[in-house]
């Protein structure tokens, strides 16, 4: 065998070891070595013990027969960090029974993948529709009593003929959505839900619950019956088909930080599906050289200096893009999509996009 056939052997060697230590779950070096299940934990929150990438937490079960669905592990379960074929993998440990009384939880005590009641009002009360989908959609007139805003049990006008029993959401317009010299769509708070009582071309519809006041111009649309189903998520590293930006954060907030809800100015159309985990960053800043060989940040320039930056590119170096966080979507739109932040480094702005995750990006939790 010559020199030339031995080095190109040795370099895919090389690249073959790469791949495999690349596909390899990245521990934490302070991690425990067992782990007891605590009321309140998702398996967010124990991935992060052990792993630099949280969200590859489903790895941690795979191929574990003793973990068949890891949504059905309990508070009080020990789980046990072991190595199956060099694989990291967490296993529960059997509960030896102490007394006759056996350990009885309720079912619907699982711990789940997040904290679903965080992302919960924006699964069941926001949406966001287009401006032609929502022309000519039923609108609340007003009311029976005579006030401007309209709360339970309260009797409201609504402009469409309606089935009798037919349940409707009602809904307060939001924010306009814009990306790109585009409209992506409204915003859409729930404000309550009712029932029609009375048919015609002006229904009547009791109020049946209500998270706010109700109040002419709001919309009366049927209920989103899959919005209302509960949500699951598996994660899996997103890719996007074209460079994807927060364009709102949800509670009107200047900036976001972990656990806080954003908007992302691309869904379904551009590939983006609930599950996927992205990571977070922002445009390196872009540092002007002035006339005297000096660096001028973006807040420090003056109109001379965007001057020289648009005459040359010589005149201007831009810094790398600087890590945020991590950001798993949610709820899908066809151009809009709902973010939450699992973890972040620095506080996440509108404007800041989002990328495939690399592993280990993020070191400080």
């Amino acid at each position: 065998m010559d020199r030339y056939m031995k080095r190109i052997i040795l370099i895919l060697l090389v690249l073959m070891t790469s791949a495999a230590l690349a596909d390899t779950l990245a521990l934490k070096q302070d991690r425990p070595q067992t782990y007891v299940v605590k009321k309140g934990d998702t398996l967010w929150d124990i991935s992060t013990f052990y792993l630099q990438d949280p969200w590859r937490w489903p790895e941690l079960w795979d191929a574990n027969p003793q973990v068949t669905n890891p949504h059905l592990i309990y508070p009080g379960d020990t789980l046990t960090l072991v190595f199956i074929n060099g694989q990291p993998r967490l296993v529960k440990k059997a509960h030896k029974k102490l007394s006759p009384h056996g350990r009885i939880i309720a079912k619907n005590t699982a711990i789940p993948m997040i904290d679903l009641g965080v992302i919960q009002p924006y699964i069941l009360q926001n949406r966001i529709e287009t401006l032609d989908w929502l022309e000519g959609k039923a609108k609340v007139l007003g009311g029976e009593r005579e006030s401007r805003f309209h709360t339970l049990n309260d009797v409201i006008y609504v402009d469409k003929t309606l089935d009798v029993g037919q349940k409707l959401a009602l809904y307060q317009p939001g924010r306009d959505l814009e990306a790109h010299g585009e409209h992506l769509g409204k915003e859409l708070v729930l404000t309550g839900s009712g029932r029609v009582i009375e048919s015609g071309r002006v229904s009547k519809v009791q109020i049946l619950n209500n998270q706010r006041e109700t109040k002419a111009g709001f919309f009366a649309l049927p209920v989103d019956e899959e919005a209302m189903m509960s949500a699951y998520y598996m994660p899996a590293p997103g890719a996007v088909d074209s460079i994807t930006r927060v364009i709102a954060i949800a509670n009107k907030q200047r900036e976001a930080g972990q656990l806080s809800v954003v908007y992302l100015d691309n869904g379904s159309k551009a590939g983006i599906r609930s599950g996927q985990v992205f990571d977070i960053f922002r445009d390196g800043d872009e540092i002007v050289i002035d006339a005297n060989e000096q660096p001028v940040q973006t807040e420090d320039r003056n109109a001379y200096n965007n001057l020289m930056a648009a005459i040359s590119d010589d005149n201007a170096i831009t810094v790398p893009d600087t890590f945020r966080g991590k950001l798993m979507v949610f709820k899908v739109f066809d151009d809009v999509s709902f973010g939450l932040i699992l973890l972040n480094d620095r506080p996440v702005r509108v404007g800041d996009k989002i990328v495939t995750p690399r592993s280990g990006a993020i070191a400080r939790q």
